[in-house]
C-alpha cells in the first residue's frame, strides 16, 4: 500500500504503508492487540492512567494491524498499554467506540486515523470535556474547527513540499542525464485523491523551473501497477521518444520500469512519492531516480511522544504535525 493509490483518503492510507518502512522491527519487540471498547485494560483516570487508544483504520488492512502493534510496542516502552478498536472502515462505529473510551475514563488519551474526519467534531468536543487529548489525522478544517485547539492535535502530509521535491529531482535528472531536454510523461492521480492539487502543481511548477526545456508530451492517470504498465505501454506507442516519468506512486514508478522493459527500452529519469522496499530498491540500483520516502516510522513516534506530553496538559493546544520526508537517490 502506498501514497496515492486510495482516493479521498490518501492521508490516512499512507500512515497505514508504516509496515514497510521500519515498524516491523518495533513490533517485534512485543504486544498484541488488545479488544476494543469491552476490555479491562484501563488503568484508572488522570495521571496514573497508562492506558492509550489507537482507532485505525480497519484491522483488515494488514498494515494498519503492523502499525497497531508497532505503536503496542513503542508505548509499552515509554510505560503504556495500548487499547487497539478495529471500526473496520465504519466511519460511525468508529466515532463510536472512541466516545465510548472518552466517556468512561479508561483511555488517557488517544490516536485516530479517522475514516471520514467530518463525522468526529462532536468525539472531539467530548474529548475536550473529558481532558483525554487526541490526535487525529488531517487538519483542523477537516473536523469543522477554524484552527487549533486545546486537548487536539493534527497530523497530516506537506503535498506541497512532496510536490516540490519530486518535481526538483526529476528536473535535476534531465539536466544530468538528458541534457535538460526531455519528453515526459506525467502520472495523475485519481480524482479525488487528498491534495491532489498541491502535489501536481507543485511537481509541474519546479519541473518548470528546474528543467525549462523538458516538455510533458503525455498525461495519464495512476490507479494501480499493472493499469500504469500498460498505460505507459500506450502512451510510449504514441510518443515514442518519452525519456522521463514522473510516476506519482510506487505502483506508477514500477509499473513504469515493467512497462518500458517490455518494449525494450531503458528509461533514464523516473521520480515518484512512496518508499516501499521494492520502490528503495528499484532507487538503489538505478531504475528510478528518485523517491520522495515518507518517513513513516518517525511519524509513528511523533505521534505517541505528543500523546504522552498533551497527556502532562490536556488544557494546552494542541500542534499541527507533518509526516517527515526524506530523498532517497539512485544509488543510495
Amino acid at each position: 500500500m502506498t501514497t496515492r493509490s486510495m482516493p479521498k483518503r490518501r492521508g490516512a492510507a499512507v500512515l497505514a504503508a508504516v509496515a514497510v518502512t521500519g515498524l516491523v522491527t518495533l513490533s517485534a519487540c512485543g504486544g498484541s492487540t488488545q479488544p476494543a471498547a469491552g476490555s479491562d485494560a484501563g488503568s484508572g483516570s488522570g495521571s496514573s492512567n497508562k492506558t492509550l487508544v489507537f482507532s485505525p483504520l480497519a484491522l483488515q488492512i494488514p498494515a494498519m494491524k503492523q502499525l497497531s502493534e508497532g505503536i503496542q510496542a513503542y508505548a509499552k516502552s515509554k510505560g503504556y498499554s495500548v487499547i487497539v478498536q478495529d471500526p473496520n472502515l465504519d466511519p460511525q462505529k468508529q466515532v463510536t467506540d472512541l466516545q465510548s473510551v472518552v466517556e468512561s475514563g479508561r483511555a488517557a488519551a488517544g490516536w485516530g486515523i479517522m475514516v471520514q474526519p467530518s463525522a468526529a467534531s462532536a468525539l472531539v468536543k467530548q474529548a475536550q470535556s473529558k481532558g483525554v487529548p487526541l490526535v487525529l489525522n488531517g487538519v483542523p478544517s477537516d473536523y469543522g474547527l477554524s484552527g487549533l485547539v486545546p486537548g487536539v492535535s493534527f497530523a497530516t502530509i506537506d503535498y506541497k513540499a512532496e510536490g516540490v521535491s519530486a518535481g526538483t529531482e526529476l528536473g535535476n535528472c534531465i539536466n544530468e542525464k538528458l541534457g535538460g531536454k526531455a519528453e515526459v510523461l506525467f502520472g495523475e492521480s485519481q480524482a479525488g485523491t487528498a491534495g491532489k492539487a498541491d502535489y501536481e502543481n507543485a511537481v509541474k511548477e519546479t519541473l518548470a523551473k528546474t528543467a525549462p526545456d523538458a516538455k510533458i508530451v503525455s498525461t495519464i492517470t495512476i490507479k494501480d501497477r499493472s493499469g500504469a504498465q500498460t498505460d505507459v505501454g500506450n502512451a510510449l506507442q504514441g510518443h515514442p521518444g518519452i525519456n522521463a516519468v514522473f510516476a506519482q506512486n510506487d505502483e506508477g514508478a514500477l509499473g513504469t520500469i515493467g512497462a518500458f522493459k517490455a518494449a525494450g527500452k531503458k528509461v533514464p529519469c523516473i521520480t515518484e512519492t512512496g518508499g516501499n522496499d521494492e520502490a528503495l530498491a528499484a532507487a538503489k540500483s538505478g531504475d528510478i531516480y528518485a523517491v520522495v520516502a515518507l518517513q513513516f516510522a518517525q511519524d509513528m513516534t511523533q505521534n505517541v511522544d505528543t500523546l504522552l506530553k498533551m497527556i502532562e496538559d490536556p488544557k494546552a493546544t494542541g500542534v499541527q504535525l507533518t509526516t517527515p520526508q526524506k530523498v532517497v537517490k539512485a544509488g543510495s
